[in-house]
């Protein structure tokens, strides 16, 4: 049996950087990676998906230490463009203060991966890939300890546990599910927990190439932070996808005829494969599918990628029983702004930090302390729009406009909204109103206290 101070479950960018900062620290480390084929690597990695980017104040937010290295960016944006049935509105600064110099930047998932996997091994982590996790034993009595059981039989025995294993959350769930009261764990099941995301590779027209924005369509098709989006890769080449929810059934959805991406046949909700289709041929117009062809040898596999994304609020971690839960298995990525990387790698250093420390207990206050206040800015706005039509997104868009602040002047705040008038007052109400309702931690859906340790 192999005996090490840290174990992390799951090697992608939150497991990478646990993997990093608990080494750093000096602790003997074992990060633990499944492995799964990707079109555009050479080797097994983690289930990597390409997201939005990441934005000027996220770098500030994950705190790696060196600049992400050029060969990972594909693109440099100036800003994002979110486009309602009839109204849109042009973002051009996040309006959060941060050292980075542009608006933001896209990047190849996989590089990233493969990067953050050699900063842990040069710290001094071992970084195995090829088999997963097959079972998890705790001994809570005395000082905590876990047996992890690979699924080729290996077992590894270690004091600090840190679960980096996604949104699916399927060691996390062993872990956590018999140190909660009965039926709480429901919550976190992955087909209630997570929207499901779907993106095509396809090369843009010359004429209609925009590489330096990121676009997002709202209103446009039905469900809780529901939109597509076309976000630039290198070249001509863009991803062209969309997040829903899982489930969904259209004979709940009010007004549907008012959805532009939604037909009056339709039985069931559209395939993503479908919903790109229909977003292309609605936002270009003079152009069908077959102008943007599919580039197959990009993504998971023949230019596609499905993959899961937390829709849910955070978990605190039950550190008492020395566990961390990090990046997407606690949460920490958004289906409101399609990303979480930044989370994902700063709850994974602070995790893997502090464990390396043997300081664990302090990490649910030093993740919130790190990026409690991005991941509550997304928790409240996702509240906002929650019951959102179309008519609803064409009126936030018109007012956010008539909001948003010049460049330079940072973030719009009441004396904006008071100008722009009542609408803009109201929106911008709920939503202070919203960040208030869940302060000092109260975004989150499971509190530490919860578990029986």
């Amino acid at each position: 049996m192999q005996r090490v101070d840290v174990a992390v479950v799951g090697g992608g960018p939150a497991g990478s950087a646990a993997g990093r900062a608990a080494a750093a620290e000096g602790a003997d480390t074992l990060v633990l990676e499944k492995g799964v084929p990707r079109a555009d690597r050479e080797g097994l990695g983690p289930d990597s998906t390409d997201a939005a980017g990441i934005l000027d104040y996220w770098v500030d937010i994950m705190d790696l230490d060196v600049p992400v290295p050029e060969h990972v960016k594909l693109r440099e944006l100036n800003g994002a463009d979110f486009i309602g049935p009839n109204e849109s509105v042009e973002m051009d600064t996040t309006g959060i203060d941060s050292s980075y110099p542009n608006f933001g930047f896209t990047f190849q998932r996989a590089r990233l991966d493969d990067w953050l996997r050699e900063r842990a091994e040069d710290a001094g982590a071992e970084y195995r890939v090829g088999t997963g996790v097959g079972s998890v034993e705790s001994d809570l009595t005395g000082r905590p300890s876990h047996r992890l059981t690979l699924k080729d039989g290996t077992e590894v025995e270690t004091e600090y546990l840190i679960l980096a294993d996604g949104p699916q959350r399927t060691v996390t769930g062993q872990v956590l599910e018999p140190l909660l009261p009965d039926g709480k764990y429901d919550g976190l099941d992955a087909t209630t927990a997570n929207h499901i995301a779907y993106q095509e590779y396809r090369e843009i027209p010359e004429s209609l190439c925009e590489p330096d924005r990121l676009k997002f369509w709202w209103g446009h098709m039905p469900g809780h932070t529901a939109y597509p989006w076309v976000f630039p890769n290198d070249g001509r080449v863009a991803r062209v996808g969309l997040t829903m929810p899982i489930g969904l059934d259209l004979d709940t959805v009010e007004d549907r005829e008012e959805y532009a991406l939604l037909r009056s046949d339709d039985e069931r909700v559209p395939a993503g494969k479908e919903y790109v289709r229909r977003l292309l041929e609605y936002a270009y117009p003079s152009y069908d599918a077959t102008d943007f062809p599919l580039q197959e040898d990009r993504g998971k596999r023949g230019g596609t990628e499905t993959y899961p994304i937390s829709s849910t609020r955070p978990i605190e971690s039950p550190t008492r029983a020395n566990v961390a839960v990090v990046g997407g298995a606690m949460g920490g990525t958004s289906a409101f702004h399609e990303g979480g990387d930044h989370v994902a790698i700063r709850t994974g250093k602070e995790a893997g930090r502090l464990a390396g420390l043997g300081a664990l207990r302090a990490y649910n206050y030093e993740w919130q302390r790190a990026a409690g206040d991005e991941v509550r800015r997304n928790v409240v706005l996702a509240d906002v729009v929650r019951d959102y039509g179309p008519d609803d997104w064409d009126r936030v868009f018109d007012v956010a406009s008539a909001i948003q602040p010049d460049p330079g002047e940072g973030r719009a705040g009441w004396l904006d909204a008071l100008r722009a008038g009542p609408a803009a007052l109201g929106l911008f109400g709920r939503y202070q109103w919203g960040k208030f309702g869940v302060r000092d931690g109260g975004y989150c859906q499971i509190r530490e206290d919860d578990y029986s340790v």
